[in-house]
């Protein structure tokens, strides 16, 4: 790997961390189908391993920006974070049997309908659903000193977290970019929470979703790109977290939902 590939691959990772933490979605929803276009000829169970590392990596510096802003509701995060675990294990021992054609039309088909939520609801106005048993109530208050009540329904966010943790680690992408529009839409978590607490879980995702990666032997061929991308998205993260507060990212949304769609195309269509 030459300097100019280095420097190209730190400068993705940068972007990606940005973007990603920005909307609280890790980047993987980015990063993945950018490599599936750079290497055509890897498995998928080798990309996967290297967008999840760097998914993890992302997800963990980016938590630790928030946690110095208090805007991470760790109670709710925790739990959440351990349903998604069986999920996020089964999807990764279960990508090596999936042929790369198959797996580039199932992540087209992913990208395409994430693009679609994302440019309906971009400010995740849905209302929560009806469910009154099995309230979580929680009080979050900013360092700034902004406060924010809520409550949603654990039962409902247990069984999603686990479904969210097996597409998340079969496809590489994180699962942040299915996590906030739920935290937001059906647990009515504030959105800036949402956003923030949804890193968190990423961040434990990601790292059971890394570790079977590593067991199976994914990564071999993986570090040099996972070292030089991470890098960038250490640096990223902290950046997309500081902006978060500052930039109203709706813009950001629809112009990645334009690219994901055509991303997601391509890859459909071969």
């Amino acid at each position: 790997m030459d300097t100019i590939h280095i420097a190209l691959y730190i400068l993705l990772g940068f972007g990606v961390g940005v973007l990603g933490t920005l909307i609280g979605a890790g980047g993987g929803f980015i990063l993945l189908p950018v490599l599936l276009l750079l290497f055509p000829d890897l498995k998928p169970d080798v990309l996967t391993s290297i967008s999840l590392t760097v998914v993890f990596i992302n997800a963990a510096s980016g938590s630790l920006a928030y946690s110095r802003l208090k805007r991470i509701d760790y109670r709710s995060g925790v739990i959440l974070a351990l349903a998604t675990l069986p999920g996020a294990i089964i999807g990764a021992y279960t990508t090596q049997y999936i042929p790369r054609k198959a797996f580039d039309i199932v992540l087209g088909v992913v990208l395409l309908a994430v693009a679609a939520i994302l440019l309906l609801k971009p400010g995740y106005q849905a209302k929560a659903l009806a469910f009154q048993d099995h309230r979580a109530h929680r009080t979050i208050t900013y360092r700034e000193g902004t406060t924010y009540s809520y409550s949603f329904n654990m039962v409902t966010g247990v069984a999603v977290s686990f479904v969210v943790g097996f597409v998340s680690s079969l496809l590489g992408i994180g699962g942040g970019i299915i996590h906030v529009p739920f935290l937001a839409t059906v647990l009515h978590f504030p959105v800036p929470i949402a956003t923030a607490t949804s890193h968190f879980i990423l961040s434990i995702m990601a790292l059971a979703g890394t570790a079977a990666h590593i067991a199976q032997g994914n990564l071999t061929l993986g570090w040099p790109y996972v070292i030089t991308i991470g890098a960038g998205t250490v640096v990223g993260a902290q950046v997309g977290a500081w902006a978060s507060h500052r930039i109203k990212p709706a813009w950001i949304i629809r112009t990645l939902a334009i690219a994901l769609f055509l991303v997601g195309f391509r890859l459909v269509t071969g």
